[in-house]
């Protein structure tokens, strides 16, 4: 047991190197494919923490330390792994209620929820959270973040953000007087170049050009706008001293929410993106080896100074189309992070503020999920409800509630579908059917009566069910229920039965189950309802139940 479960959990990249031979024009390949991923990654890291209202370093931290771990770590072999847009919202949030010292410790929190849910084999999990609330979510996430980013698109004279949609719109009202002109040509002209380099130049990386061009432009020019020098000074050149933060219970418990926000983004994108990986390159991750590292890395990341971390769906596409062979790759873009902050860090500084907000605006607009929404707005109008209250709740309340009302939501529409979908037919209700065993085709004993269940027998209809019985105006001698169509019972569906079997017993009457399947009769024993029904009551065919219900009604028993 403890062998199959560390070869679960063994990392990809062990995978690979014992069913590969791993040559020196490898290590070079993967060199360069991390290089393209680092390219690309650095403005989005300082981006990300900015968005976050932390300095831009720490979007760096996390990108170098948590991106070594998820690929060393991790169970696929193209995720990229650094701080995501995702995270934002939910950073902004924790940090201004609890500090950032509270970030570290949700996100340590958050780390050893996902190390626990890989132990417990988790990852196959995430994909029973309904899509409409991952699109939902998501999308609300993008509209926020583009919101989040209208300060430096206009260069509005604005010192801290609060973390509210409302609160947002209104302070954007009241320094609109503060517009600057600059600022908003600086934004514009970057996502232009953006959008044009991905359509005719897919192979140059747009985010690097306009860092690369606005900061000369910036600088030659003495173009009054906002840069990462003017806002935060200097950024650090090396990685910090790891440092713990100071651990209460009474911290744990407040915190602990965030932490599950925090694991659940994780896990969903870290998987997701996983899963993009797999379909560009025919092969396949290890979910749970996946949590794990993205439990590891996000433990490392909060002790190293940075920020909650996840697989990102757009480096580890960048990564796939570099040429990237194996998780080396990653490993390397953590390597090449770690050397542009040592070399280039007096350059990276004067990286205008509006160029950075159109590198996320962009990024928002690519997480907005359009396609998918327009694809959901076709579907059953309870998937359409489940989107707009999770994407509404995302925008307006928090994300936390957002994902677990929306959980919550689908669950309860999925048990009233179930309900509408479970069938209880008397004879009366029966239709012409090919069916040879269709009781219209039966004589059905004098006082007795006939029901049949099509679907599950689940806590959804034991009302309906016990209503039937109920509402006959004679209570049968001999009351025959039909499962040979309930693939499930859960606990009160057993409890029903045994309802209506005390029923019918008070009043001289028997229950009488047919067509039990395998499955039903397994849980029927185990809570030894068998004994309570009597054997003799339940039967696998329809004609051994009207054999025993012409007995009990002609002989009384």
């Amino acid at each position: 047991m403890k062998k199959m479960l560390l070869h679960l959990l063994e990392p990809k990249l062990i995978t690979f190197l014992k069913k590969n031979s791993y040559h020196k024009s490898h290590f070079m390949q993967d060199s360069l494919s991390g290089l393209s991923v680092a390219i690309v990654a650095l403005p989005l890291a300082m981006a990300i923490a900015i968005a976050s209202n932390l300095p831009p370093d720490k979007g760096l931290f996390t990108a170098i330390i948590a991106g070594f771990l998820i690929s060393a770590l991790g169970g696929s072999r193209f995720q990229i792994g650094g701080p995501t847009a995702a995270f934002i919202v939910t950073v902004v949030f924790v940090v201004s209620k609890h500090g950032y010292d509270g970030l570290v410790l949700a996100t340590i929190m958050a780390g050893f929820l996902l190390i626990i849910a890989s132990f417990l084999r988790a990852g196959e999990l995430i994909k029973f959270i309904p899509y409409p609330v991952i699109t939902g979510f998501t999308s609300g996430i993008a509209l926020l973040i583009l919101f989040s980013q209208l300060r430096d698109f206009f260069g509005l004279e604005i010192e801290t953000m609060p973390p509210d949609f409302i609160d947002k719109l209104i302070l954007y009202i009241q320094n609109l007087h503060s517009l600057n002109i600059f600022s908003v040509a600086v934004a514009s002209v970057s996502i232009w170049i953006i959008f044009y380099t991905k359509k005719h130049h897919p192979k140059i990386p747009g985010p690097i050009v306009v860092v690369l061009l606005t900061g000369l432009v910036v600088w030659l020019f003495d173009i009054p706008v906002d840069t990462i020098e003017s806002r935060f000074g200097s950024i650090a050149s090396m990685l910090p001293t790891p440092s713990f933060p100071i651990v209460t219970f009474e911290k744990i418990r407040l915190l602990f929410p965030d932490a599950v926000t925090i694991a659940i983004l994780a896990g969903i994108e870290s998987l997701l993106s996983a899963v993009v990986a797999d379909g560009m390159t025919d092969t396949k991750h290890k979910s749970n080896t996946e949590l794990l590292a993205q439990g590891v890395a996000n433990i490392g990341s909060s002790i190293f100074g940075g920020l909650p971390a996840t697989g990102a769906i757009a480096r580890t596409a960048t990564n796939i189309k570099a040429g990237a062979i194996s998780p080396v790759s990653g490993i390397m873009h953590a390597i090449w992070l770690l050397l542009f902050m040592v070399l280039l860090a007096p350059l990276i500084v004067k990286i205008p503020l509006a160029a950075l907000s159109a590198i996320l605006i962009v990024v928002a607009w690519n997480m907005s999920e359009i396609q998918h929404i327009r694809l959901i707005l076709g579907a059953p109008k309870n998937d359409i409800f489940i989107l707009i209250v999770t994407f509404m709740l995302t925008v307006l309340v928090d994300l936390n509630f957002a994902i677990q009302a929306g959980i919550s939501l689908s669950a309860l529409l999925f048990i009233h579908t179930m309900m509408q979908s479970t069938k209880i037919h008397s004879i009366d209700d029966e239709e012409e059917t090919d069916d040879p065993d269709a009781i219209t085709r039966k004589i059905v004993p004098h006082h007795a009566e006939v029901y049949e269940i099509k679907g599950p027998l689940f806590f959804g209809i034991t009302e309906k069910l016990i209503d039937v019985l109920t509402n006959l105006e004679t209570p049968p001698k001999a009351f025959i229920l039909r499962l040979r169509y309930v693939p499930m019972i859960d606990a009160a569906g057993l409890h029903t039965l045994e309802i209506i079997h005390k029923k019918l017993h008070d009043n001289g009457g028997v229950l009488i189950l047919s067509g039990v399947n395998k499955s039903v009769s397994t849980y029927i024993q185990k809570s030894r309802l068998n004994t309570v029904i009597g054997e003799e009551n339940i039967l696998e065919h329809i004609d051994k139940a009207l054999a025993r219900a012409n007995a009990i009604v002609h002989t009384g028993s």
